[in-house]
């Protein structure tokens, strides 16, 4: 139906200037944080505040989102969002020094604790506002679309907030962004409430029983999904290190970096959402070829990360941020409409999981690596570790197929 759809287009678009104003804010306290502090490992422990909680956090959350309903948690977690935005804007004039420092990384931890709670309750929530199971799949997709134009446009708006409003101001501003799928949610969205099935309390409801209950197909999904993620996603922390290499050790070249990255990551989840109905069904293809694409341009990088061969790294850049992203919208996506509706809250819980922890080990590891084969040493060994894995994912089960779920 039209009004459908038109409900559908709004929750999208004020998650997505939502998820810009995040970005934004993230950034203009990374800022603040190191203008104030001089101190790299504040830096350390602003990305570890919001990263941890959400590896924490997200099986719970995934509980929660089960038992209570995902409506309910995702109204909640929103206001979450907002009063911790407003904790950091509050502690611009209300502090200074160590403590201001110390509220501005609690703003962070409290943002990471609600996003967890958020994603999983949105993942659920998207199945209510679709007339069936074809409709979920590229609507999930995509929020990894909106997602990664956050990511790109979203640092830059919190440079020119910072410069022309004062930080106190720009972390208010963003803050306020938060409150636009509230709104959405509160007054604007009528999802059908009597597709939800909710868990009941009993041993049914917890994450070990949602993990068993998903089935063999899933099981592998999240297990592969987070040995992919171990060789293949340290993109993230040693992102500085991979620019300086590339392209030298100015803020604009790691601005450019970045930038590249968030382009092939929007690409790839275009790609992945025009054929999302496809490709979901076939997890293996999927998961497998993010893998062996992510793989080869970390060989790549391996050959070409050095500025007299940077276009070439560039190219290597953008691919590594097309497969990761469809690495990581892949599992949300498989895990959500091959699950039945009563667990897809902790499925997507565990989804976070897989890759997250995946991922947080790969930083260690491949930074552990660099420390002793340097860069393009730790690019070349991660790279065939990858490259062997996608291709006997592929090889073994390439022809595994996955029924769609409708509740």
């Amino acid at each position: 139906m039209r009004w459908r759809e038109h409900q559908r287009t709004t929750f999208l678009v004020a998650s997505g200037l939502s998820t810009a104003g995040s970005f934004a804010g993230l950034t203009a306290k990374g800022w603040i944080l190191m203008d104030g502090s001089g101190n790299p490992m504040v830096l350390a422990l602003h990305f570890a505040a919001l990263a941890m909680p959400t590896l924490l956090v997200s099986g719970p959350a995934g509980v929660v989102t089960d038992r209570l309903g995902c409506e309910t948690v995702l109204i909640r977690s929103q206001w979450g969002l907002f009063g911790a935005g407003m904790l950091g804007a509050i502690a611009i004039p209300l502090s200074d020094g160590a403590l201001q420092i110390g509220l501005l990384l609690l703003s962070t931890l409290l943002v990471g604790v609600a996003s967890a709670y958020e994603l999983t309750a949105r993942n659920k929530y998207c199945a209510l506002l679709v007339e069936g199971p074809g409709q979920l799949a590229p609507y999930i997709t995509s929020f990894s679309v909106v997602f990664n134009v956050g990511k790109l446009v979203g640092p830059p708006l919190g440079g020119w907030l910072l410069a022309w409003t004062g930080a106190g101001l720009a972390l208010a501003i963003d803050a306020a962004t938060y409150l636009l799928p509230i709104a959405s949610v509160l007054w604007l969205i009528k999802p059908n409430r009597t597709q939800e099935h909710r868990s009941v309390a009993g041993a049914g409801s917890s994450l070990r029983a949602a993990w068993t209950g998903s089935g063999p197909v899933l099981r592998h999904v999240l297990r592969y999904t987070a040995l992919a993620c171990l060789v293949g996603f340290f993109h993230p922390g040693l992102a500085p290190l991979m620019a300086r290499d590339l392209l030298g050790p100015s803020p604009q070249a790691l601005g450019l970096f970045t930038s590249v990255l968030a382009a092939g990551s929007i690409s790839g989840g275009l790609v992945l959402q025009r054929h999302s109905r496809w490709l979901s069904q076939r997890p293996a293809l999927l998961l497998g070829s993010c893998t062996v694409v992510t793989a080869a341009a970390q060989l790549a990088m391996a050959r070409f990360s050095e500025p007299s061969t940077s276009s070439l790294g560039l190219v290597a850049t953008f691919a590594i941020g097309a497969g990761t992203a469809c690495l990581l919208s892949g599992v949300n996506l498989i895990s959500q409409v091959g699950a039945p509706m009563a667990i897809r809250g902790r499925m997507a819980g565990l989804g976070q999981i897989a890759f997250l922890g995946g991922g947080g080990l790969s930083g260690l590891l491949a930074a552990t690596l660099s420390l002793t084969l340097g860069l393009r040493g730790t690019f070349a060994l991660l790279g065939t570790a990858g490259l062997v894995l996608g291709l006997i994912e592929l090889r073994q089960r390439g022809r595994l197929r996955l029924e769609l779920r409708s509740a």
